[in-house]
């Protein structure tokens, strides 16, 4: 029988909910606290889960409802600013490809998924302090309203309050010079409506994939060398941001054409690229994090929600097996702690590669070609992470 019987999850995004279910199915019962009044709906750019967040939303039963809403991308495609195709990367034999998504619908999926399954969803709830003790955890939220549980889940994003919480002296994200902002186009782009393609235009990178409904999702990555959070990005004139844009890839293909074709009220702008750095602490006493508040790559890696949900699930298989609770949160932060660490780390690489000058580019469009047909071949690439599978039935051990 579990030791861990009632569970309070801090935060309603992506692993929130997920941490919810895969906790119900261990026989655990939680209750998600939003921090805002309502969902997420229609904030965010967009994301892909891959083959590996698939198999870990399959779990929990929550995977047919993202195959259904979310664009298959068998491909991923790169190519400079000119139109030419540097590579070409195929899925991974066996496995199903990524789905393509805004945010706001794996939010929404998630979220529906959780209230259909009976979890208790509540909003308005801020976290603002814990009363930790050695019969339970008591959450203080900031309407004056308590939550008393046997264990509490940070599952509340890269700002979590929980980390700081565990260890004051967390580090904080830290600034990526790249400001990222989403879109969709009123015109289909060249390509493939099963490929993801990644641009690496003379200034700056972009990414894009084609709609059904003949439009152009995609999303950029401006350097840009300070800090800028999402509220000053949005402080900004939409306005201006666009003619920020056409000036940047006026001279792509088909960044050029995509910028002109979107209208200035469509952009997305979410402020500089953030990263968190490796977290010292993640757990203390009855308190333990999961997902962006304790691994947050950058979005470079395409991994940020799959390695959200594995986590997620992971947790509860330690609490189903592992009586003691520090026993069980240190047996799951030995199972997360080197592949998000070793995810992460690819990403930052990425990061460099998209704020590369004209002639570092120009050289990577000229070795790109020779690289894939010699070591970096798909399996090679993405393997590793992409056939990443959790065994539900196995039993944890310490």
């Amino acid at each position: 029988m579990n030791a861990v019987r009632t569970a309070l999850v801090i935060g309603g995004g992506i692993a929130g909910p997920v941490t919810a279910l895969a906790l119900r199915k261990a026989g655990i019962e939680a209750t998600v606290y939003e921090a805002y009044a309502s969902s997420a709906d229609g904030i965010g750019g967009t994301l892909q889960v891959a083959p590996n967040g698939l198999d870990s939303l399959r779990i929990i039963g929550a995977d047919k409802a993202v195959r259904e809403v979310g664009l298959p991308m068998v491909r991923t495609v790169m190519a400079d600013g000119r139109g030419r195709r540097m590579a070409e990367f195929s899925g991974l034999t066996g496995l199903p490809p990524s789905r393509a998504m805004s945010r706001p619908e794996l939010y929404r999926i998630l979220h529906d998924h959780a209230v259909e399954a009976g979890i208790r969803i509540e909003h308005g709830r801020r976290l603002v302090g814990v009363d930790d003790t050695s019969t339970g955890i008591t959450a203080r939220f900031a309407d004056g309203s308590t939550a008393h549980g046997d264990i509490l889940v940070g599952a509340d994003g890269i700002r979590s309050t929980v980390r700081t919480l565990i260890d004051p002296g967390a580090p904080p994200p830290r600034h990526v010079p790249l400001l990222n902002i989403g879109a969709t186009a009123d015109i289909a782009a060249p390509g493939e409506p099963d490929a993801t393609y990644f641009v690496f235009g003379r200034r700056a990178f972009l990414g894009y994939w084609l709609q059904p409904d003949g439009r152009t999702a995609w999303y950029s990555n401006l350097p840009h060398p300070h800090p800028m959070s999402v509220a000053q990005a949005r402080a900004v004139p939409a306005a201006d941001w666009h003619a920020k844009l056409r000036e940047v890839y006026a001279d792509d293909l088909p960044g050029a054409d995509l910028v002109r074709h979107t209208r200035p009220d469509e952009l997305v702008v979410l402020g500089t690229v953030e990263m968190l750095p490796t977290v010292r602490r993640w757990h203390r006493g009855r308190m333990v994090l999961v997902g962006d508040s304790v691994h947050a790559p950058s979005p470079s890696s395409g991994q940020g929600a799959s390695l959200a949900t594995e986590s997620a699930i992971q947790l509860a298989r330690c609490l189903r097996d592992i009586a003691d609770v520090p026993a069980a949160f240190t047996a799951y932060e030995r199972l997360r702690r080197p592949r998000v660490e070793k995810v992460a780390a690819a990403a930052a690489r990425v990061n460099s590669s998209k704020g590369l000058g004209p002639v570092a580019k120009a050289m990577m469009s000229l070795l790109m070609p020779v690289a894939t047909r010699t070591f970096l071949k798909p399996e090679r690439t993405f393997g590793p992470v992409q056939r990443y599978r959790i065994d539900w039935d196995e039993k944890v051990t310490r």
